[in-house]
This record gives structure tokens, C-alpha cells and sequence, in this order.
């Protein structure tokens, strides 16, 4: 095993055929001879019926499942699961549970399979929830964390830990985990929080802690790279349906109606685009990653006249990213967590939309504006997120338990895996406009691409 000796959450380990396994860190690479314990789930009876108890130290999972006969094998991650040996006794942990950021459906259903698979997989009793964010290691208090106190906590919106954004002092965090003799993390929340997770994990391997650190990225938009989904995101498309509805049945009980759905998606548009497809009522869809310009042969009002004379009614969806450069005010003002407070789209277009056919259009128009936005993330989470979030809880807890740490739990291909934290922060995850998804997409509302506006007619806010 080899370390690039550039990033210590980076490490590689190459094969045969072009095979490259992107490693996660482990106690063992900086505290030498730590002894080892048989994994309690050995004689734990709901696992009786299992054939093969853990995972083997050589089952990987690739992060490209097509490839051709000639082509390398290529990268790899680690696969997640309980091995037959730990790190710790479960008498000795203490963990804790922190969330950050936004709210996000699952969040109360990953605080609840992180305290019970800890009790009931590892037998650990000392759990505590860190309150309201990074800040909160060192500026609010704690709270005890049991089977009994989460037992229904997955049935309700939020996190009942409470979340806030910024307020990370890395130095002042570790002297806090040290200070209350913690020795497992589990961070839940974004890229920015992740980030966060990354400073802490290489603080406390300078300090020569073990400590693990265990990342469970979250984010409504779907915007991680390398894994398949994030929890939540189902529930939220199946949620933006209410809203989509709501339009429709406004748009199609006027003459010349149009609904305007403004949902998620600060940078990526999957919550609309995969909305859209869902609904099948939507007529245009408006994302961040496709450019689009209002005015002028193929413009957005042009597209939405001939929808209203074929159909006399339309529905648009669009992400709350999207357009943000017809706005002529600079966005320059930051959020705690450093992204770019955007200008609400949804509010604008139905502006500029009535303001159009009020004065250049002989067509008499009835726009209704709706936003669900809070609405879609304060929900609790759908059958399938909550099976979801589960499993992402349980492989961060076997990973901890066997001791590797600065990685974040995730799905691949249909698999469970370690993943370094820095392969989930270097990037966000964008709808490929060139993609087969978006083909169908375009299909379903058969709107125009706006690629080309004409030249000259890119058209401002006043």
C-alpha cells in the first residue's frame, strides 16, 4: 500500500489490469500496535442467520460498472461492512453526533440507526448529540442520546439535535472531543460540512488521537459526487409531486393558465429535472446547467405563447439556480457556510412572464407562483429514504467500530463504501445536459433546448 504523501485521505492502492483502490484512512497508518477485539456481532443472535458475518479486507467496489475488455478495471472503494475485528471495547466509546447545514428528510433517521446500531449491533451505551451545529462542541451543551430517547424521532421532520451553519473552529472542536474523552464523530451534513469533517480528522491525526471520524454526506439537491443519491432526495421529488399538482390543477381551470413551481437546486437541477419526469404535467423545465434567455425567436416567452395556444394552459418548473444570470444585481452577499445567497428566480420570472404578456401580447394570461421549498425539506423521510439512511448509519458505525476514519459513508453502484472525504468535496454533482437523462427529459415537456439566443436579446432585470 502506497500513500501519495500529498493528502493523507488519499490512499492508493494499484493491481492488476489498471486496478486502483482509493483507500480510506485507518487508525494503524499513524498509532502503532493498537490492539484489537473479536466483533461483538459474532454472538449477537439477529445475526445468526447470517452466512457470512463480515466483510473480506479484499472486497472493493468500482466506481464505473461499464467497461470494455481492454480497458483498465479501473478505480475502486472500499466496501462497507462490519470486519471481524475492532478497535474498540464497546465499554470504552464514547461517540457523538453532529448535524450541520440545511435541513434534509432522514436526518432524525440517520441520528436514530447511529445510536441504535452502536447499542444494539456493538453493545456502546454512550452516545450524545451535539446541539445545533459545529458550534456547539464548544458553545452549547450536549444531549444524551439512548434507544428509548430516538425510538420514533425517524417519524418527524428536521434533526432534533438542531443544525446551523459556519461556527467551525477546528482547533477549539478537537480540544472539545478531547476534553470530553469522545472517540467516535459522526458528522452529517454537505460538502461544507464535510470539509469541516476533513480539518477535524487531520487535527486530530497531527494530535495522534484515536478518535474516528465518520462523515454521512447530506444533501437535498443530490449534488455529491461519486455516490448514486443522497438520502432524502427521493422523498423530496416525491414531495415537489404535491406541488407540480397544485400548478397543474391551477393552470388547467383558467383559460391560459400557467403554473411556475419553484423547487431546490441552488447549483444542480435533479430535484426539478427528476420532478418533471415523474409528473409528466410539466411543460418546461428550468435548471441551472442549461442556459436559457426569454426574449426573441426560440426564447422561453415565444415557447410559452405556443404552448398556451396548443394546450391553453402550461406548467414550468424551475430549480432555484437557474437564470440567476438574467438578474442584473451582482450576487456577491455569502450565507454562514460560504455559498452564494441566490435571488429568488421563482419570484422574478412570474414577474417577467405577466409583465410580457401584459404589454407585447394580445394573450390574456392567469399565472399562479408556487414555492414549496421548506415545505419539501422539512418532511419526514419516504419508506424508501428511510431504508436508505439506515444502511448509511449502520456501515458508518462498522466502519468506525474496525477503526478507519476521515471517510464518509456512500453509495456506489448499488453498494455500501468507504469513500475519502476529500473524492466528496473537490466537486459538485451537475445534471449532464448531455446526458441521456436530460434527452429524456426534454422529451417528456418537448420544449426547446434554448441553447442559441439570438444575439442582442438576452434580456436583464430592470
Amino acid at each position: 500500500m502506497e500513500s501519495n504523501g500529498v493528502d493523507e485521505q488519499m490512499k492508493l492502492v494499484e493491481g492488476a489490469a489498471g486496478y486502483v483502490l482509493e483507500d480510506v484512512p485507518h487508525f494503524s497508518d499513524y498509532i502503532h500496535d493498537l490492539p484489537t477485539y473479536p466483533n461483538p456481532l459474532q454472538s449477537n443472535p439477529a445475526y445468526s442467520v447470517v452466512r457470512q458475518y463480515f466483510v473480506d479486507e479484499d472486497d472493493t467496489v468500482p466506481q464505473k460498472i461499464v467497461v470494455h475488455k481492454d480497458t483498465p478495471r479501473g478505480t475502486h472503494f472500499r466496501r462497507a461492512g462490519p470486519r471481524q475485528k475492532v478497535y474498540f471495547k464497546p465499554a470504552d466509546v464514547r461517540a457523538c453526533i453532529v448535524t450541520c447545514g440545511g435541513l434534509c428528510p432522514g436526518l432524525n433517521t440517520v441520528i436514530r440507526e447511529i445510536v441504535c446500531g452502536l447499542h444494539f449491533m456493538y453493545g456502546v451505551t454512550e452516545v450524545i448529540g451535539v446541539d445545533c451545529g459545529f458550534r456547539g462542541f464548544y458553545s452549547k451543551n450536549t444531549v444524551t442520546l439512548t434507544p428509548k430517547v430516538v425510538s420514533d424521532i425517524h417519524k418527524r421532520g428536521g434533526t432534533i439535535l438542531g443544525t446551523s451553519r459556519g461556527g467551525h473552529e477546528t482547533s477549539k472542536i478537537v480540544d472539545n472531543i478531547q476534553d470530553r474523552e469522545i472517540n467516535q464523530v459522526y458528522i452529517i451534513g454537505g460538502d461544507g460540512t464535510q470539509k469541516g469533517a476533513s480539518a477535524i480528522y487531520k487535527e486530530i491525526r497531527r494530535r495522534g488521537l484515536k478518535v474516528a471520524v465518520a462523515g454521512i454526506p447530506k444533501t437535498i439537491d443530490n449534488d455529491i459526487p461519486v455516490i448514486d443519491k443522497s438520502f432524502g432526495f427521493d422523498t423530496a421529488v416525491e414531495e415537489a409531486q404535491r406541488a407540480i399538482n397544485a400548478a397543474h390543477v391551477e393552470a388547467t381551470s383558467v383559460e391560459n393558465g400557467i403554473g411556475l413551481v419553484k423547487l431546490m437546486g441552488r447549483y444542480s437541477g435533479f430535484i426539478a429535472m427528476y420532478a418533471t419526469l415523474a409528473s409528466r404535467d410539466v411543460d418546461c423545465c428550468l435548471i441551472p446547467e442549461s442556459p436559457f434567455y426569454l426574449e426573441g425567436k426560440g426564447g422561453l416567452y415565444e415557447f410559452i405563447a405556443k404552448r398556451l395556444r396548443e394546450n391553453g394552459h402550461m406548467v414550468i418548473v424551475i430549480a432555484e439556480g437557474a437564470g440567476q444570470d438574467l438578474l442584473a444585481e451582482s450576487i456577491e452577499q455569502q450565507d454562514a457556510s460560504g455559498n452564494k445567497l441566490l435571488k429568488d428566480v421563482g419570484l422574478w420570472m412570474s414577474i417577467k412572464i405577466k409583465e410580457y404578456f401584459a404589454k407585447q401580447s394580445k394573450m390574456d394570461i392567469t399565472l399562479k407562483y408556487i414555492d414549496p421549498t421548506y415545505m419539501i425539506r422539512a418532511i419526514p423521510a419516504n419508506a424508501s429514504d428511510n431504508v436508505y439512511s439506515t444502511l448509511l448509519a449502520q456501515s458508518a458505525v462498522h466502519g468506525a467500530m474496525a477503526g478507519y476514519t476521515g471517510f464518509i459513508s456512500g453509495l456506489v453502484n448499488g453498494r455500501h463504501t468507504y469513500i475519502p472525504l476529500n473524492r466528496i468535496t473537490e466537486r459538485q454533482n451537475k445534471v449532464v445536459i448531455t446526458d441521456r437523462m436530460w434527452a429524456r427529459m426534454l422529451s417528456s415537456t418537448n420544449q426547446p433546448s434554448f441553447m442559441n439566443p439570438p444575439k442582442g436579446t438576452t434580456e436583464l432585470a430592470d
